[in-house]
């Protein structure tokens, strides 16, 4: 998260039952093309939302969902084909999201650094750094994310080093916002080099230094477990570890636009998954208003009239995220230029706009169309508004509308981060 006021420091707040560390990888299924992907997320959607409603009352981490992400084979689609993996569509990607988030939007928002640290290997790592840890992901390895440092300074400041000692590189510094590295076996982060340049260093989860803190408060996104990690002279003695970002800054690539349609599809997943239970709701529990003068909520006039409403509403936001994904995906077909990369961007942010607004209204409505019995505890609906509310600002909605706006009165393209 990126947008959110700044959390309180790191000691107190850890949740002991949160110390869980991840097992030893153990070799996944491997998927081979678009539709098994697809096929395996519907087939996890269901195990995610058995739990979902409890594991946010209760936070409790979703440790067996996760797992049976990485043993699905998911964690590996987006690897190339030259290194073994399915190296599925943009599109495909964006919908294995939505299906699972639309069934609990924590736990299928877990792996999104996983894709996002991949696409920008993708862009920026050498040939043996992907085959590396291309190949390790395609053995079960997961990759979360040491994420921006606390305090007011913009997100892309870092005091996280990586230092020359006569001892060899040693990395320092406390991050937050890092969601998928309480599960994950490697823990890549930003960091600046003794001269001054941007670094992203891989560190192995149970390396000598490295902590992992549950010290997430939100009340959304309860079980992403997207808290501290904390390195604390923490020895990087191969230089395989350590991309050189610095060496790819200012030119053009996907690694921003593809992080930017995962949000998005994140959201888009929030939104059905509110649908659904106000559309379920409506039919099981409601009772119609007095003055509707029928039998059931599900014929009340303009209960009708929402639900179609949000039904159009949500589809046009799918069809502008699917036409993102193929937006990416004819992209990358071709070397990446700084006008395809605009393209990519502009593309996405115009899903993550729609997105977001589907999201809120969606999770608002739910409570509106369902009544009053929606708002017991028991049911725990009111997850979906604090999950869409919180996620929402992962990044703010005004800078897209903003990026769209210069770049079709000015032609400035936009800038290149993972955010856009």
């Amino acid at each position: 998260m990126t947008d959110i006021a700044d959390p309180q420091p790191a000691s107190g707040n850890e949740n002991p039952a949160a110390r869980q560390r991840p097992s030893a990888p153990q070799r996944p299924h491997r998927i081979d093309s678009d539709a098994e992907a697809i096929a395996a997320a519907r087939g996890l959607a269901g195990q995610f939302a058995a739990g979902a409603a409890a594991r946010d009352r209760e936070r409790l981490l979703p440790w067996a969902e996760i797992e049976a992400f990485t043993a699905s084979g998911l964690g590996g689609i987006t690897v190339p084909r030259e290194y073994g993996g399915a190296d599925v569509s943009y599109a495909t990607l964006a919908e294995v999201f939505e299906i699972l988030c639309a069934a609990d939007s924590s736990a299928g928002q877990v792996p999104q650094n996983h894709f996002g640290v991949l696409a920008l290997l993708r862009d920026a790592g050498s040939p043996e750094q992907k085959r590396r840890f291309y190949g390790d992901v395609l053995n079960g390895y997961r990759i979360g994310n040491a994420g921006p440092e606390l305090g007011r300074r913009p997100i892309t400041h870092s005091g996280t080093r990586l230092r020359g000692t006569p001892e060899g590189l040693r990395l320092t510094g406390h991050r937050f916002y890092s969601t998928g590295a309480i599960f994950a076996h490697w823990i890549p982060t930003r960091a600046f080099d003794d001269e001054e340049r941007p670094v992203q260093v891989w560190v192995p989860y149970d390396a000598k230094g490295v902590r992992v803190i549950d010290d997430w408060a939100s009340f959304g996104q309860r079980t992403t477990a997207s808290g501290s990690v904390v390195f604390d002279d923490v020895a990087i003695d191969d230089p395989g570890q350590i991309i050189p970002v610095w060496s790819f800054t200012g030119q053009p690539g996907l690694a921003g636009p593809v992080s930017q349609l995962i949000q998005a599809a994140i959201d888009s997943g929030i939104a059905a998954g509110a649908i659904d239970e106000a559309i379920a709701f409506v039919r099981d529990h409601a009772r119609p208003w007095t003055d509707a003068g029928v039998e059931r909520a599900s014929d009340d006039l303009y209960i009708i009239h929402d639900v179609g409403r949000l039904k159009i509403d949500l589809h046009a936001a799918q069809a502008v995220l699917r036409k993102a994904g193929r937006v990416l995906d004819e992209v990358a077909r071709a070397p990446v230029t700084a006008e395809s990369s605009a393209r990519a961007s502009v593309a996405v942010a115009q899903a993550k706009i729609l997105t977001t607004e589907i999201a809120l209204a969606a999770s608002e409505k739910l409570h509106e169309l369902a009544g009053s019995a929606s708002t017991r505890a028991v049911h725990n609906l009111d997850r979906y508004w604090r999950n869409a509310r919180v996620h929402t600002l992962h990044d703010p909605v005004r800078w897209k509308y903003h990026l769209l706006g210069n770049y079709v009165l000015n032609g400035v393209l936009p800038a290149r981060h993972q955010w856009n």
